[in-house]
């Protein structure tokens, strides 16, 4: 039997990662799993968004914490793709990581490996050849590299999760 405790939903908030959201909240409801989101940013953007956090935490962390936690930057960007009622649900974890040199396929691969992921279930954009052999994809090197297996996603070939 299949038995499915952790699920990564890798998102970079394109039509296919929301697609791949939409299999993944559907799979961790069926398993009772707990759905990972994971967004690997550019190195930049990611410290951007860590200069932000610093920013809330300094002016409204103390004054908010008796009423509720302070905001947190991974939960406030990808909280958005799931509804009030699916995050208790799947029990969503949030998850900001920098990608490098290698892209961001390396820190999925990396994330699904630490915490002993059962399931990758991602986003493919389906690309031409032309465009595959310049810039490579990120799922297949996913696939290739996994520690678990992945599901790919193509958007909007197949819909099999229905509202």
């Amino acid at each position: 039997m299949i038995a499915l405790k952790r699920i990564l939903v890798p998102v970079d908030f394109s039509d296919a990662s929301q697609a791949a959201v939409r299999y993944g909240v559907a799979l961790g409801r069926a398993f009772g799993a707990t759905l990972h989101l994971l967004h690997a940013a550019v190195r930049h953007e990611l410290q951007v968004m860590v200069e932000r956090q610093r920013v809330i935490d300094l002016f409204l962390g103390p004054q908010d914490a008796a009423t509720k936690s302070p905001p947190n930057a991974a939960h406030e960007l990808l909280a958005t793709l799931l509804t009030a009622e699916e995050q208790p649900a799947v029990r969503a974890e949030y998850v900001l990581r920098a990608s490098g040199l290698g892209g961001p396929y390396v820190e999925i691969v990396r994330y699904a490996k630490e915490r002993d992921i059962d399931l990758i279930v991602m986003g493919t954009h389906g690309r031409g050849f032309v465009a595959h052999m310049l810039m490579g994809s990120v799922a297949e090197r996913v696939v290739r590299r996994a520690p678990c297996p992945v599901l790919t996603v193509r958007h909007p070939e197949h819909e099999f999760v229905v509202p």
